[in-house]
């Protein structure tokens, strides 16, 4: 599995998200490369702990199972459900939303923040973060075929 704290994973998943731009179209799911961009940063956001969010109540019962099942050593589905913290909405540019997660994915070489909260997932050790970060971040590369 592909960790986001790892140099030479990070700087491969730098290197696909360079390839995006404004005519990158989905291999599934509704979000244009904009959208995706910045529902990611939204999400390392959070788990960097720029960002914080109150575990929802289904979180509660549920989130444990499910996290439980992310953390295989599987792909992520297509089309799950998003935690509406997540929804991006319209349009932006697309150039400084890939540099903006650029950066967020180089915070994560000096990551050593653990117990963030995930809207739905509720606390997350320092290693729970990494695996669900790279995953899902690779997860919505594949999506834009990167």
């Amino acid at each position: 599995m592909i960790s986001i704290t790892d140099k030479h994973d990070r700087q491969n998943l730098i290197n696909r998200i360079q390839q995006l731009n404004e005519n990158s179209m989905p291999l599934w799911g509704k979000m244009s490369a904009y959208q995706m961009l910045r529902h990611c940063s939204l999400w390392h956001e959070m788990a960097l702990r720029q960002r914080t969010y109150k575990q929802a109540f289904i979180g509660r019962l549920f989130g444990k199972v499910a996290l439980k099942s992310m953390l295989k050593d599987e792909p992520l589905k297509q089309n799950m459900p998003t935690v509406p913290s997540f929804i991006v909405k319209g349009e932006g540019d697309i150039s400084s939303e890939k540099q903006k997660l650029i950066s967020l994915i180089d915070d994560h070489a000096q990551c050593t923040n653990s117990g963030f909260i995930h809207p739905f997932f509720g606390k997350m050790s320092l290693e729970q973060g990494i695996a669900i970060a790279s995953k899902h971040l690779d997860h919505h590369l594949k999506q834009f075929g990167v």
